[in-house]
């Protein structure tokens, strides 16, 4: 069987003919905080797990990104049940060859709970395709596309070994400040033809790579900031887009280190500076691939001018989206760095706001007259780099379903054109300004994100953010000690 075949056609029969000149295969399942966790395996080991799936360690949902178990046990994994495994299982489809270790055949896995067999609760492939599911049982699917910005920084060379990577800028910073970290390039290029150059084979072997593992880019430019590039991924499939988005950061990060750099996805890496947004855009189509968002013609007399080319089902998905926003705000920011890009005159949205093709608005409608029909769709502007793409992506579609079958209506007008957000013409509430504030919300009995997701996703998501917050509450910052050391 030749690599060329179609994915989506292979069967655990079919396998072994695919791995035939291959010794071993990588798996990885992601986690919580959108983290690709998992192994190299041996062919034989592969093919016989194929079908049933394996024994995984739970712990991956027990503790946080630097592998330390959450304050407060939670119920996927603790010591009551031993950390015991969950079941594993291949995506077949997901198969792709990874370019920068020698083509080795790699496979997504989702998780699943051992004693009910059903999709584990906070496994970011499931909560997402339940989602997906919903739109199925109407003869619907949804299309997705993601934009990533991320600055990079180049790896010190370090006293503990020669190498420079990922790992010595870590070591890097255990003794120097982090302003002392040299970006890739200096001053704020945007759209730059010649800051590439500098760095060419790094460039255009993420953007070859991508191609060959299957998570192509459409766009690819430096952003306005030291060493800042952004993505803007192939639209596809939205099941397609969240994995291709998660392999895309493996991508980055995998030959950032081949190449002495560090990419870095953290929402706001340097203070006076723009931050890292990972904007999502999501429409919804039928059985033949028609989208849905577009009304087919003018709308003579509609609530706001802004839609007057949206259909019925548009107006519905985005009065879901703008209702329930609020309340996912951990999804949309999940770290006690992401509330310092959403700050004001920062180019992020910090309110409950909408508007066609309004970048300072949280949701920015794209459409007619300005965009063809078929791109009809929203872009989600709240997230940040930061983002467990899965987790966004599921709660936009939730959202907006949750809209649809409620028949909402929008309950605000668009910001004005030349508003800012938080200006007069501005009636949308102010968005969660920390992670402790968007966490209580998002836990809260009467959350929306309990309607849409379900008491145990929300209490585990919920208690991981805990974690991150008491964290934070104990750590002491290099601001802290240089503003009070001497005065207080």
């Amino acid at each position: 069987m030749s690599d060329t075949v179609d994915p989506s056609t292979i069967t655990a029969e079919s396998l072994p003919e695919l791995l035939q000149n291959d010794s071993a295969v990588k798996v990885a399942g992601i986690d919580v905080d959108g983290m690709l966790r998992g192994k190299l395996m041996a062919k034989k080991k592969f093919l016989s797990i194929a079908k049933e799936g394996f024994g995984f360690c739970s712990v991956v949902f027990g503790w946080d990104m630097h592998d330390q178990t959450y304050f407060r046990e939670l119920a996927i994994s603790n010591k009551e049940n031993g950390y015991r495994d969950l079941i594993a299982v291949p995506d077949l489809a997901s198969f792709r060859r990874i370019p920068w270790e020698s083509n080795v055949p790699f496979f997504l896995v989702s998780f699943f709970d051992p004693d009910t067999k059903e999709s584990l609760s906070a496994c970011p492939r499931s909560i997402l395709q339940r989602a997906v599911d919903k739109l199925k049982e109407k003869g619907y699917g949804a299309m997705a596309g993601a934009e990533y910005e991320f600055y990079q920084f180049r790896a010190p060379q370090t006293h503990d070994g020669p190498e420079r990577n990922s790992s010595s800028t870590a070591s890097f910073l255990r003794d120097n400040p982090v302003n002392s970290l040299p970006s890739l390039t200096e001053g704020m290029f945007g759209y730059s033809i010649t800051r590439p150059v500098h760095n060419q084979d790094y460039y255009y072997g993420i953007f070859d790579a991508c191609t060959k593992f299957n998570c192509g880019i459409e766009g690819w430019h430096t952003e306005s900031g030291p060493g800042v590039f952004e993505a803007a991924l192939e639209f596809g499939e939205i099941t397609a887009m969240a994995d291709k988005a998660s392999l895309f950061k493996l991508v980055v990060k995998s030959l950032g280190s081949k190449h002495g750099i560090t990419p870095c996805f953290m929402a706001k890496p340097r203070e006076g500076l723009p931050g890292n947004s990972g904007h999502m855009h999501v429409s919804i189509v039928d059985s033949e691939g028609k989208n849905l968002f577009y009304r087919g013609e003018e709308d003579p007399n509609p609530p706001y001018p802004d839609i007057r080319y949206l259909s019925d089902l548009g107006r519905q998905f985005l009065a879901g989206l703008l209702d329930g926003l609020p309340d996912i705000m951990p999804i949309l920011a999940p770290n006690v760095n992401s509330y310092k890009r959403l700050v004001e005159n920062f180019w992020a949205p910090v309110t409950v706001s909408w508007g066609l093709e309004h970048r300072a608005a949280s949701i920015r409608l794209i459409s007619p007259p300005t965009a063809s029909a078929k791109a009809t769709r929203f872009e989600v502007r709240v997230p940040g780099a930061d983002t467990n793409p899965h987790f966004v992506l599921a709660a936009i579609l939730a959202l907006g379903w949750r809209g649809i079958e409620k028949k909402m209506e929008i309950p605000i007008p668009p910001l004005g054109k030349g508003e800012d957000v938080g200006g007069a013409s501005d009636k949308g509430v102010r968005l969660a300004k920390s992670l402790k504030e968007a966490t209580q919300v998002f836990m809260r009995k009467e959350s929306v994100a309990r309607e849409v997701f379900g008491d145990e996703f929300v209490d585990h998501f919920g208690g991981t953010r805990e974690h991150e917050i008491r964290l934070w509450d104990e750590a002491v910052t290099d601001w802290e000690v240089r503003r009070y050391i001497e005065t207080v």
